[in-house]
């Protein structure tokens, strides 16, 4: 598995809440153009779709849910991204992507989203 992570100026709360909106997904994901959802937030087993920026939809399933720290998911059948929040102090903490290694190309990709997620949770 591969990772790439940020020192984020924000509390870890934040963080966490910008990672579990699916509203915020296209916001910082360049991966992602829209998210169809039964719940505009994230939880154990969630089921719903993502359409990527080519335009082709989807299915995804939440895989890994520990609150307020950790999620992970499977895309189409495969597993995908991994996210964590570690809280380093009251305002800052420090996201990990944890990257499938069949993706490593995806770094790039992470590396640009978690920019976009320290801009959407700063204070």
């Amino acid at each position: 598995m591969h990772q790439v992570n940020r020192i984020i100026d924000a509390p870890a709360a934040a963080v966490w809440r910008v990672l579990i909106d699916t509203r915020e997904w296209p916001l910082w994901g360049p991966s992602v153009r829209a998210v169809e959802s039964p719940s505009p937030l994230i939880g154990p087993g969630l089921r719903g779709r993502i359409q990527t920026p080519v335009g082709l939809w989807l299915p995804f399933e939440i895989t890994r849910w520990e609150p307020e720290h950790a999620w992970a998911w499977r895309i189409a059948g495969l597993d995908a991204t991994g996210h964590r929040v570690a809280a380093l102090d009251p305002g800052r903490c420090c996201v990990t992507f944890d990257i499938p290694r069949w993706a490593p190309f995806y770094r790039l990709v992470c590396d640009v989203a978690l920019r976009r997620i320290e801009d959407r949770a700063r204070p």
